[in-house]
């Protein structure tokens, strides 16, 4: 049997999860006794200065003995993370208006980093 054969044998399920450069894939697999187990694989594209580019992957594999397990914990840590930040994604790349430094989180008068209509900046030519 070739080797494909027996890689599309043995995947049962699958469901993709895409995430901006990310990519997730839930496999269900066979083991040669016949029972199942849960790949998940983390897909993550990179592109070289030439636009070329090339994926990273990392897998994890998951046996039944351990879903429960793994299932509080995720439920545990995730709740952890919305209960403490909340749904709303805080990140310079989900969010235009995300600001990095102090200075410009006290700036709440600002659009783009640009500084607001009311302020006023004294400029004298001569220093040009």
């Amino acid at each position: 049997m070739r080797e494909n054969e027996l890689t599309d044998q043995e995947e049962i399920f699958s469901k993709v999860l895409r995430a901006g450069r990310r990519t997730y894939f839930f496999d269900v697999r066979s083991t040669r006794a016949g029972d199942y187990y849960l790949t998940i694989t983390e897909s993550k594209k990179f592109t070289h200065d030439d636009g070329s580019f090339h994926y990273k992957k990392h897998k994890i594999y998951l046996y039944k003995e351990d879903f429960d397990a793994f299932r509080d914990i995720l439920d545990d840590t995730t709740g952890f993370i919305i209960d403490q930040k909340g749904e709303e994604v805080i990140s310079e790349r989900h969010q235009k208006d995300f600001r990095k430094g102090e200075d410009e989180a006290t700036d709440h008068g600002s659009q783009n980093g640009l500084p607001s209509s009311d302020k006023f900046v004294d400029v004298d030519f001569e220093d040009i």
